[in-house]
């Protein structure tokens, strides 16, 4: 049986994150920003989301692979997994290390990096499409002989392992540093610093950055984020803005050579006719600043309850989704998504916003009637009704109130 082992570990994930935000409460660290953490948090939801389109896909393209091309007749005992688990991290380190050296891969992967803070929000800011190529990777350990369940539990660890070391909380691990990726490593890796751009791309080994020249030690203090800062909490942009970046520069690019190379190349590089290879700049520390945005209480009070309704329809369907026919899931995904977007839109202000969230409030009501089949709709469905029709009012009373900073 196929387990989703990311999906069932979520209570896990915000049980430490509370612990975290409690630390850091009870310290003043500062380590976290609310708007910062609903953008990460709002990355999450939707990849989880997205990949319910591409998961099973992809699985059965490993799985085709080995049941048809495999060359090995590997047993299933302990000696297989430890080769296996090795072969997985191998893996993810070359899908890591090209996903920031080849434009079109850093695309989908900047997500994951625009956050300025680090904490343990920031491990589940996943970009929507990564997944989409990132399997491809993998597809040698299939050809290898390994069973498709043995990986898929190996790379979900691969991938739960990383979520503890986004935090600032945890320094220096001693004999520990040589061999796993810890949370220094891995503050290095989200560094914009130019000295730690493109370093420690381990997922749990660190030794492979050694072996393969990318490692860097945590030295001075690291500048988190990207070199050039997304500067919005909208998460459809957060995906989409690097590719709207590169379309751009392939336009202007003289030749299609160079229009092809803008999206093979390495983030930076540009042609000739638009200045050439750009390194990114020096941290310039006396006028550091971190993008943010101001509103009062009663946006904070609002965008909360709206994204805990994202979550728990987002956490629902990712567990009832098989019981759902594809229409269903497409309409739960886009009211899942758009109420991530209005989170995002409250938090800057914008104006458009409430067009969208009349239009948004009314949809949700409307498209109940078409799950009307399930045993659960009659017990649920007035309850939803409710929470809706009460959050237009609340909405009506935030536009006509709300006193928060332009």
């Amino acid at each position: 049986m196929k387990v989703d082992y990311i999906a069932l570990s979520i209570p896990i994930f915000f049980l430490l994150i509370g612990i975290e935000l409690a630390y850091d409460f009870y310290k003043k660290l500062k380590y976290y920003r609310f708007n910062d953490s609903i953008s990460n948090l709002s990355q999450g939801i939707g990849s989880q989301l997205t990949g319910l389109f591409m998961k099973t896909t992809l699985f059965f393209g490993y799985k085709y692979i080995f049941e048809h091309w495999r060359i090995f007749e590997l047993p299933n005992n302990i000696w297989v997994w430890i080769i296996l688990f090795i072969a997985v991290d191998f893996c993810y380190y070359w899908f890591h290390r090209m996903s920031h050296q080849i434009n079109a891969l850093w695309a989908a992967h900047i997500v994951h990096h625009q956050s300025e803070e680090y904490n343990l929000t920031v491990a589940l800011r996943q970009s929507w499409f990564q997944s989409w190529f990132s399997w491809v990777f993998y597809l040698p350990l299939a050809l290898l002989g390994f069973e498709p369940l043995m990986f898929l539990t190996l790379s979900s660890f691969n991938t739960l392992y990383q979520f503890w070391i986004h935090t600032r909380g945890i320094k220096n691990m001693g004999f520990l540093e040589h061999i796993l990726n810890t949370p220094s490593h891995h503050r290095v890796h989200h560094g914009s610093n130019p000295k730690y751009i493109d370093k420690n791309h381990a997922g749990t080994l660190i030794i492979w950055d050694k072996l393969f020249g990318t490692f860097q030690k945590e030295e001075e203090e690291v500048y988190y984020g990207i070199t050039s800062p997304l500067a919005s909490w909208n998460p459809v942009w957060a995906n989409v803005h690097y590719w709207v970046e590169l379309l751009n520069t392939a336009k202007k690019a003289d030749n299609i050579t160079d229009k092809v190379k803008v999206f093979i190349k390495p983030p930076g590089w540009f042609p000739a006719n638009l200045g050439g290879f750009k390194y990114a700049p020096e941290i310039d520390v006396m006028n550091y600043k971190k993008y943010d945005s101001t509103y009062s209480s009663k946006i904070i009070r609002y965008v909360s309850f709206q994204f805990m309704i994202a979550l728990g329809v987002g956490s629902a369907l990712l567990f009832l989704n098989s019981k759902l026919d594809i229409t269903q899931v497409i309409l739960i995904v886009l009211f899942t998504i758009a109420t991530l977007i209005t989170c995002g839109a409250l938090l800057e202000n914008k104006s458009w916003l409430k067009y969208f969230e009349y239009s948004r409030l009314l949809f949700s009501i409307v498209a109940l009637y078409s799950f009307n089949q399930l045993a659960i709709f009659n017990t649920f469905a007035l309850v939803i009704i409710i929470v809706q029709t009460f959050s237009i009012i609340w909405f009506y009373y935030l536009q006509t109130t709300s006193s928060h900073a332009q």
